[in-house]
């Protein structure tokens, strides 16, 4: 499936700022970048780093008055989706190096506070088949509310309160996972069908050796969806960082499918 994707971002700054930016769709992983361009407004500095896990860059800006950030991409997702219940998760000690961070209790996401939780709902299930009911328990447990959650809300938080956005819905699922000793981390992406159109997050789990995107909020597909980045939460792959003041000016994320 072919995806265009076009972003305006648009932030007022009241004295020379340092950004990391982080809005380009990655090149690979079962998505292949045909065209992209990214227009920024005048920087005094520019330099790209690599993002966590290698999935893609993030670019350090020192900006100063108006920042702009327009990025127009067109990104072909060929990702292979296999039913996720017949996916058998891997046993720890046999889980790759690079898999076990994604095992660990992060600032969004205390999974250790959930281990009694997963125990009782799901300790008839495994692997895949777990990973599909925690989904299903989220999705229709949870009630999506724009706005009622704020950039302090860990997943205990949603958890008890049973409401909130894309991001909360991911550092739940990702919670759950964790405390099945599944790996799950957070990943940041554009997808089509997204209400209100925005970025959006999903959760990415390790079953049968590789990872496989997870939605709880039901809007997005793995095989319609582009991935910008990984993290072990919302905290690693914030599409804006800014380390001084800033000020939301205009903003604006347009996804669309293209089925032909």
């Amino acid at each position: 499936m072919i995806l265009d994707i076009n972003v305006h971002l648009h932030y007022g700054l009241a004295q020379p700022t340092d950004l990391l930016l982080q809005v380009e769709a990655v090149d690979g992983g079962g998505q292949r970048l045909v065209n992209a361009n990214i227009n920024l407004s005048e920087t005094g500095y520019f330099s790209r780093v690599a993002a966590e896990h290698g999935h893609g860059d993030r670019i350090w800006l020192r900006c100063d008055g108006d920042f702009r950030c327009d990025y127009l991409a067109r990104i072909d997702v060929n990702r292979t989706v296999p039913e996720i219940a017949s996916l058998d998760s891997v046993t720890p000690h046999l889980l790759p190096a690079d898999t076990v961070r994604y095992l660990m209790p992060s600032r969004y996401c205390p999974s250790d506070e959930f281990q009694s939780f997963v125990a009782a709902e799901f300790g008839q299930l495994s692997g895949g088949a777990r990973i599909e009911a925690m989904r299903d328990w989220v999705g229709e447990k949870f009630q999506y509310v724009p706005g009622s959650s704020t950039g302090q809300t860990t997943a205990l938080d949603t958890f008890v309160q049973r409401q909130g956005i894309c991001r909360d819905y991911a550092h739940v699922m990702i919670c759950l996972a964790r405390a099945s000793a599944i790996p799950a981390r957070f990943a940041s992406v554009y997808a089509p069908g997204v209400t209100p159109p925005d970025f959006h997050a999903m959760a990415e789990v390790f079953l049968d050796g590789a990872w496989h995107l997870v939605d709880a909020t039901g809007m997005a597909q793995a095989d319609a969806t582009a991935v910008i980045g990984v993290g072990l939460d919302a905290a690693e792959v914030a599409f804006l960082s800014s380390y001084g003041p800033m000020q939301l000016i205009g903003q604006s994320v347009d996804v669309c499918a293209d089925h032909g």
